[in-house]
């Protein structure tokens, strides 16, 4: 792609987005939240008619943790569609040729202990604890789908998995279960405090996908959308329980704690594992295992903590 629009830029993904696509020589314009509020449809056309580009890739999204979204609450919803609303119908009364719209692997039906495909979206109850945010994505993720069949324009939506990296959210209601682990862990040995609290009972299971290895994607697969399914998983294939990932961030900072369950506290999904295998055969294939990417996430929040 020779230009391309971002929106959510300054995100986790968004920023790791905006340099890969640099890297390999397009022209990228930053959309985020100081020059545009997404919210405001009109604002959000005019943006998009002024910077017509080859392609969008459509991060922004109001998002957080499970406290987050318990305490959001309706919030998720409203907030999500409108954005989505005006970034969409913009998109699309301006002829965006190429869109790839963010989906999230909570569009789910809840605690399915297998590998959940594309086409069981909407075929049972949702997670409750955010089912205001899974709502807005599978409302959206439905519309890329009608307006790339009504219009025959190459829109997909990449279903995540949980992803993790550099530049996420560590220290605030935003952080979602790994950030919020490795933040919890580093103040545990920066202050020699040898006992941590789990949320639940370690038991559900989750799977994460390095940025890295999404952003990758996004950028190779971007060059043939249109031999691409409207709805597409992207996640490592590997899941783990929670009380495994403390376990390894534990490792990756060399530091000893006992890990305290409060079951009080919910547990979320029981699981949500991607099955990946129609994106494998065009091509994805996450490269960074999970250790390995824990250790890298562990290093650079160390590096710069200080200063996020």
């Amino acid at each position: 792609m020779n230009s391309v629009i971002v929106t959510g830029a300054n995100g986790m993904l968004g920023k790791q987005l905006c340099n890969a696509f640099r890297a390999q020589g397009s022209k990228v314009i930053e959309l985020t939240r100081d020059k545009v509020d997404l919210r405001n449809s009109i604002d959000t056309f005019n943006f998009l008619s002024d910077n017509k580009t080859d392609l969008i890739v459509h991060c922004a999204a109001l998002v957080g943790g499970i406290q987050a979204n318990i305490k959001g609450g309706s919030t998720y919803f409203l907030e999500n569609v409108l954005i989505d609303n005006s970034v969409l119908y913009a998109a699309r009364a301006l002829k965006f040729n190429n869109l790839i719209y963010i989906g999230s692997s909570c569009m789910y039906p809840a605690n399915k202990d297998y590998p959940l495909k594309e086409n069981e979206i909407l075929s049972g109850p949702l997670e409750p604890t955010n089912e205001s945010f899974a709502l807005a994505k599978i409302f959206s993720a439905n519309l890329v789908k009608s307006i790339g069949i009504e219009d025959k324009l190459n829109w997909r939506v990449f279903i995540a998995s949980n992803l993790y990296g550099p530049n996420d959210h560590f220290n605030s209601e935003k952080s979602h279960l790994l950030a919020a682990i490795i933040s919890k862990v580093v103040a545990a040995k920066e202050n020699n405090i040898h006992s941590i609290e789990m949320w639940g009972d370690g038991t559900p299971k989750r799977e994460f996908t390095h940025t890295r290895d999404f952003v990758n994607w996004i950028v190779y697969s971007s060059n043939f959308l249109e031999k691409l399914p409207y709805f597409l998983n992207t996640g490592i294939g590997v899941d783990y329980l929670v009380l495994d990932y403390y376990k390894k961030v534990l490792n990756a900072l060399n530091f000893e704690a006992v890990i305290n369950p409060n079951i009080k506290l919910p547990n979320g999904n029981s699981r949500k594992l991607l099955d990946s295998s129609i994106a494998q055969s065009f091509g994805w294939e996450p490269a960074i295992g999970i250790d390995e990417g824990i250790d890298e996430t562990v290093q650079w929040y160390l590096n710069n903590k200080a200063v996020i």
